[in-house]
């Protein structure tokens, strides 16, 4: 099991590094391509996209994940049954994206450029509902190759569609390209869901698969529900996040023009860099899961204990370095991946609190191994308000966009720090 969870690590960690190189490649083509007030109007669409993201999955591949590593001999049970269900489900989140677009992009973003992308976000759900089902039976499988690839396919297709399509729509339309690059998601997912279905067993499906046991089912809510909450707290707290700051900048004096640009500078510079280690703690948290799992159930919180701490180690081996150079010399990241200085001023002073945020992926994940699922959503819930509060509070003070920056600091620090205590308290 040791060597297996270090093989998996390794994988993942070399495939993260390929996609996130990737994924700066499409940042810096996608910046480029439709400058910074493009940046800035599709950082105002994505929370909305990433809080639908986590309603279309609602927390099924983390629950697969997680029964599939316990119980592998029943793993087409646990999988198969949830699709026509899933899909049900997203025909639903897309009539409701139909109807909110136009209120979400009048009354609460006060940007009628907002509606197309807004509306594009309903027809990529069910792709990336699909897909991601997939993946947590290879995570409980703890067969991570299929997904390392599909991962890098699907960045692949991204960023071919990036460079051919984008630049020119930009000259017909800049909605239009904000658009398209929302509904590139459709192709990516679609590849990658091709190459998952190919390392998938070659087992004769019959009708009576599909048939849903009630049983398991409840299994499946019990462990996906408390996951989809603590994501859907995250994501509502990224969702209101730009309608406070534009509400309440507004009102004490900023323009549209300086919130629009501050915000997505913040969100497209200066966090996407701050979150490039990420795809080292991802991928540690992502193996971590079945491993901590198995052993949790077999009641083994020697090893559990030992694999959580090693995680975390690993977490801050990469966290540490990287963060020293943010908050020394973050001119040279910035000028390398993103050809600006833009949001120079905000890095240094959030660098040093990521370093709980790379640890908290992992953390995560125990938890939800360990079938503490509910305390995880507990601290994102605190999280999440604090941070809505703080940054409400903040904005009146007049101090621009740096009360985001407070407020998304006040939120790391008692997320991780929550997460921990509850680690400890279930183990030692």
């Amino acid at each position: 099991m040791k060597s297996k969870f270090v093989k998996s690590t390794i994988i993942l960690i070399i495939g993260g590094m390929i996609t996130k190189i990737l994924g700066m490649v499409i940042k810096i083509v996608l910046t480029r391509a439709i400058g910074e007030e493009g940046i800035g109007l599709y950082m105002m669409v994505l929370p909305t996209f990433n809080l639908f993201i986590t309603l279309c999955n609602l927390g099924v591949p983390i629950a697969i994940s997680k029964l599939v590593s316990e119980d592998k001999k029943r793993s087409k049970k646990f999988i198969l049954p949830l699709f026509p269900i899933t899909l049900l489900y997203n025909v639903f989140l897309i009539i409701i994206i139909f109807f909110m677009a136009p209120i979400l992009s009048n009354m609460l973003l006060h940007n009628r450029d907002t509606y197309y992308p807004l509306i594009a976000i309903g027809a990529t759900l069910p792709f990336i509902c699909i897909s991601s089902i997939i993946k947590g039976y290879f995570f409980g499988k703890e067969r991570v190759f299929p997904n390392t690839l599909s991962n890098i396919i699907e960045q692949l297709v991204r960023l071919l569609l990036t460079v051919l399509v984008i630049g020119k729509l930009v000259h017909y339309s800049l909605v239009l390209a904000v658009t398209f690059v929302v509904l590139i998601n459709i192709l990516s997912e679609l590849f990658s869901i091709v190459i998952l279905i190919f390392f998938l067993p070659k087992e004769k499906i019959k009708l009576e698969d599909f048939k849903v046991d009630n049983q398991l089912l409840r299994e499946v809510m019990g462990i996906s529900l408390p996951n989809t909450a603590a994501r859907m707290i995250g994501s509502i707290t990224y969702f209101f996040e730009p309608i406070i700051i534009t509400n309440i900048l507004k009102c004490v004096g900023y323009s549209s023009s300086y919130i629009t640009l501050e915000y997505g500078i913040i969100n497209g510079y200066v966090y996407p860099l701050l979150l490039l280690p990420s795809f080292f703690t991802l991928a540690i948290s992502s193996a971590i899961l079945p491993v901590v799992s198995n052993s949790y159930s077999r009641k083994d919180y020697t090893y559990t204990k030992y694999k959580i701490k090693q995680a975390i180690f690993y977490s801050l081996l990469i966290g540490i370095p990287m963060t020293l150079i943010f908050i020394f010399i973050p001119s040279i990241p910035l000028k390398l991946v993103y050809n600006t200085t833009l949001g120079l001023k905000y890095i240094s002073i959030t660098a040093p609190f990521f370093l709980l945020h790379y640890i908290q992926a992992p953390l995560t994940s125990s938890l939800t191994g360990m079938g503490l699922a509910k305390e995880a959503m507990k601290g994102t819930l605190y999280g999440g308000i604090i941070k809505l509060i703080s940054l409400s509070l903040l904005c009146l003070l007049k101090i621009g966009l740096w009360s985001l920056i407070i407020s998304s600091i006040l939120n790391i620090i008692v997320v991780t720090v929550h997460h921990i205590y509850h680690v400890k308290k279930n183990l030692y």
